[in-house]
């Protein structure tokens, strides 16, 4: 007996895999440090609600960050390349204020609204020190969808006298500028409410497969909204589905009506941005600045077509009128937040999202962090404000931070001087841009859009490395044409959603082997010299085990198993069945030279076939030989041509290291068929189990008399050694055995002996 306890002691030592990590007392005593862990976490929590001057403080830096910037401004290092760079990026701004004022379906001086308010609310509670906040092309695009839907081009449009349509234009102006202020207060509101319930994660829900396939719908949207600019014709304004083949259609039937100063100013503002564009791109590291040909061409077009008068002469359409200064604030239209609450809240994501992925890049490149939660309320507050004095919904553009940081721009004084330029253009020099052909923004807007039309290139990378994002690329981008950019937008997250579901409720479930000579174990199938042990079956679950993909899970361990264990108990107990009535009839008897077959005729009647079915949960309960005097080896050949399937897996182990979770209906199907398998004599594992999912099995009362703890292990190859040790055959994976022993195992496995072996002392067995 001591000697016994002593190799069982030193087997246990040998192999660590021969102990279970798991045990009931291990159960209880991580049960003790949950529940201490969470004292602690709740002591630590009623600490954090107490009120203190240094969580107050916590709290004001948190809302308004230039409290922690700006005393720390070097002054002398950098204000001069904040105002360099706050005078290059005003420019741009203002020219973009003008242009992206088109897109939103209101007049061109209003855009300069949009170009000076959110830039001074995100000086103060911003956390990027780089991002020009102000217009962005998408989100005036989906501006302009909603106002155009509210307020169509042929409201005002039943009157003949010169004087009645001029006023007809006017109140047409003013009730689109109610609308478009209106919905971006409502932005601003959905923009401050996700910041204060500190939601800013939801951005994570745009992948950018998707952002990228919305983004470059919105620019074939931008290109067919501007087409009328370029062309000089009038159309009637669309929205809601198909709006942008309609618009085509419009545009295409009046073709003939083309304005030819309109076509040949776009054409000429358009092919001089892009050559100098391109110039700029290239002596990049050459120049100190980018030379600023939209500005440019701006400043000429604006001063020709004032001198040459082009409005009356060649019927050019031109900005017109600019309001000099600011409007008094005004409230929202309450009737217009009814009408387009849905379309708000995807602006306000889609705003967000841009404006995130554009901070968190030049974070990333100038090493500090930013505040997700701050950016929606730094942006709520600036389209609150923006919205109160009748500009339009605000983001960031890449175009302009992107300026703003390459000129040399250190912190947010910059965005503030750039925003003062803004304010001295709308307070003084507004007026001298009156002059300027809406065809000569239509053609920087156009230019403009090259980088965002470029993202068709991504299509056949993406096909390559993920096939599912290319999908969701693609149909984002085909269902924000066709449907519209908002539900274009809901169509994407959904079809985004839809490809994680099949991603984890149809993951990639893979057979594992050993790399020979080492405890590594890989997919058999990307690697040529691997081997696979005989008998034993190692099979990888990819994902997390829930109602979803329960049965997929089943399917898979079936397949890798080879055999259905279900399919095979049956078989079994049929036979079990005829071996018991030859018994019984006297037909096969137990000598003392081994078990003897005395008939061979021996024929199942069909009743009894019936009655088998008919009858068939009897078939599913364990094999049962206690009344028999042999034991039966299933994989040999049995007596009176009775066939049963015969298996090579004696053990299955499965890997569910990257088994995240497991629910109610998850924990089910393995249950059941962890029990099937063990009923055809087939042992199983479970290696690398996340502690999450042992306490949530414990809770669950999954473990009984034949799913026991003991049968979880740390990795892969402690079960393996533990298998080899129980079937004795321990030398095959130790260094000091052969290549031959060991490739004998992995390619031939081992011999279980005889069919039948009497349970009595009987020296020689007989097989069938």
């Amino acid at each position: 007996m001591e000697t016994h306890e002593q190799d069982a002691k030193k087997m246990e030592n040998k192999y660590l895999v021969s102990r279970p990590i798991y045990s009931e007392d291990s159960f209880s005593a991580h049960h003790e440090i949950v529940e201490r862990d969470h004292t602690t976490a709740v002591d630590h929590l009623k600490r954090l609600c107490g009120c203190s001057s240094q969580k107050a403080k916590r709290i004001a830096l948190s809302f308004f960050p230039i409290i922690s910037w700006l005393p720390a401004y070097r002054f002398k290092e950098w204000i001069l390349s904040d105002i360099i760079s706050g005078v290059t990026t005003g420019l741009v701004a203002v020219l973009q204020g003008l242009a992206y004022a088109l897109l939103a379906n209101v007049s061109p001086g209003y855009g300069l609204y949009t170009s000076f308010f959110p830039v001074v609310v995100y000086f103060f509670l911003g956390t990027s020190r780089h991002i020009s906040a102000g217009p962005f092309p998408v989100v005036s695009l989906m501006v302009g969808s909603v106002v155009a839907n509210l307020v169509p081009e042929d409201k005002y449009g039943n009157t003949n006298s010169s004087i009645t349509n001029s006023t007809a234009e006017n109140l047409l102006n003013d009730e689109r500028i109610i609308v478009a202020a209106s919905l971006t207060f409502l932005v601003g509101i959905i923009q401050l409410a996700l910041g204060l319930l500190r939601i800013g994660f939801i951005v994570i829900y745009l992948s950018e497969p998707l952002i990228n396939g919305f983004t470059t719908a919105a620019a074939v949207e931008v290109v067919v909204s501007q087409l009328k600019y370029v062309f000089g014709v009038k159309i009637p304004s669309f929205s809601g589905p198909l709006s942008n083949f309609y618009a085509l259609e419009s545009i295409f039937s009046q073709i003939t009506k083309t304005n030819i100063a309109d076509l040949v100013i776009a054409i000429i503002i358009m092919v001089c941005v892009y050559i100098v564009k391109e110039l700029n791109a290239r002596y990049k590291s050459k120049l100190p600045v980018p030379i600023p040909i939209e500005i440019i061409m701006t400043i000429i077009a604006a001063g020709v077509s004032y001198a040459f008068d082009f409005k009356v002469k060649y019927k050019v359409t031109i900005v017109g009128t600019i309001q000099k200064g600011y409007q008094t604030p005004e409230a929202p239209s309450i009737a217009v937040f009814q009408a387009c609450i849905a379309n708000s809240f995807s602006i306000a994501i889609v705003g967000f999202a841009v404006a995130f992925s554009v901070a968190k890049v030049y974070a990333i490149k100038h090493n500090y962090n930013i505040n997700g939660n701050q950016e929606l309320i730094a942006f709520g507050l600036s389209n609150i404000l923006c919205g109160s004095f009748k500009g339009f919904a605000a983001s960031t553009s890449l175009s302009r931070s992107s300026v703003q940081e390459s000129t040399g721009g250190k912190t947010q004084v910059a965005g503030i001087i750039s925003g003062i330029l803004v304010l001295i253009v709308t307070l003084a020099v507004g007026y001298l841009l009156e002059p300027l052909p809406k065809s000569v923004l239509a053609g920087i807007i156009l230019v403009n859009l090259k980088g965002m039309l470029m993202k068709f290139n991504e299509i056949p990378v993406l096909f390559k490395r993920d096939k599912y994002d290319c999908l969701v690329w693609i149909l984002t981008f085909l269902a924000s044409i066709i449907l519209g950019l908002d539900l274009g937008l809901a169509a994407g997250v959904g079809i985004e959603l839809l490809t994680v579901v099949f991603r984890v409720q149809f993951p990639t479930f893979t057979v594992l082997a050993n790399i020979e000579n080492t405890d590594i174990y890989k997919n058999r199938k990307d690697f040529y010299d691997i081997c696979e042990p005989k008998g034993i079956k190692i099979f990888r679950c990819p994902s997390p085990v829930f109602f979803a993909n329960s049965e997929f899970f089943k399917e898979k361990l079936i397949a890798a198993a080879g055999f259905n264990p279900l399919w095979v108990l049956r078989k079994r107990n049929k036979a079990l069945r005829k071996i018991k009535k030859l018994v019984k009839k006297g037909e096969l008897q137990v000598t003392l030279r081994g078990v003897v077959c005395t008939s061979y005729d021996y024929k199942e009647s069909d009743d009894e076939d019936e009655l088998d079915n008919n009858r068939i949960e009897e078939l599913d309960k364990p094999i049962n030989t206690d009344d028999l005097p042999i034991v039966i080896d299933w994989n040999a050949e049995l007596p009176n041509h009775i066939m049963v399937p015969r298996i090579d897996v004696h053990s299955l182990i499965l890997d569910f290291g990257a088994v995240s979770f497991i629910d109610l209906s998850g924990m089910k199907a393995l249950k059941g068929i962890l029990k099937e398998f063990i009923k055809v004599e087939v042992d199983t594992y479970i290696v690398a189990a996340d502690n999450s999912v042992m306490e949530k099995l414990k809770r669950s009362s999954f473990f009984d008399d034949d799913i026991k703890t003991s049968m979880f292990f740390l990795t892969v190859h402690d079960a393996v050694l533990y298998v080899l040790e129980k079937k004795g055959l321990k030398h095959a994976l130790t260094h000091e055995a052969s290549k031959e022993n060991v490739s004998s195992f992995f390619a031939n496995g081992f011999a279980n002996g005889n069919a039948y072996s009497e349970v009595f002392n009987v020296p020689n067995e007989t097989k069938f």
